[in-house]
């Protein structure tokens, strides 16, 4: 029996310019854990050598193993491996784990360029046995858990951004 697809789709509408979210977004230390509520390391980060020390070529060299608790009380475990960056704007990544598939993340100026719009895409399918045999019964919870995990995040990194002063310079290759 192969595995539901999901297509999951999220907006986030975040106070700050684009520049601000890809710097805490894309931060090659993976400070997700610090901002998303639910979220933790499942293991150390995993680095490659690169050819040069961008930021781009040092995410593409990374595959970070990351928890996510849901509110429906199961924990996935995910690992997230970008392999194409468009510094500001858009990661496209693998996901392996309990969900394996691939995503993207697109970064869009809202608001004369004070705000940002980020879309998020996952086509992901369970790899676990009891994900799989629930599913055709509850697929609606599982998406929305899904949901629930992403406003979560949404929220958690609202606060981040609203901790860092607007007029601050960025620096897209280090974290706020």
């Amino acid at each position: 029996m192969e595995s539901r697809l999901f297509d999951l789709s999220s907006n986030w509408y975040l106070p700050a310019p684009a520049e601000q979210v890809w710097a805490i977004i894309a931060d090659v230390d993976m400070s997700w854990p610090q901002w998303w509520p639910g979220c933790s390391f499942a293991a150390p980060l995993e680095r490659w050598p690169t050819e040069s020390s961008s930021q781009a070529d040092i995410l593409k060299a990374t595959t970070a193993h990351l928890s996510f608790k849901a509110f429906l009380g199961y924990t996935l475990t995910i690992s997230i491996h970008p392999t194409r960056v468009v510094a500001s704007r858009e990661i496209e990544f693998d996901a392996g784990g309990h969900l394996e598939g691939t995503g993207r993340v697109t970064l869009m100026p809202e608001d004369r360029g004070q705000a940002t719009r980020m879309d998020i895409e996952w086509r992901v399918r369970p790899t676990e046995h009891w994900m799989n045999m629930l599913t055709p019964i509850a697929a609606p919870a599982f998406t929305a858990a899904h949901a629930l995990l992403m406003r979560q995040g949404e929220k958690g990194l609202i606060k981040a951004l609203t901790a860092v002063p607007k007029n601050s310079p960025v620096d897209p290759s280090t974290s706020p």
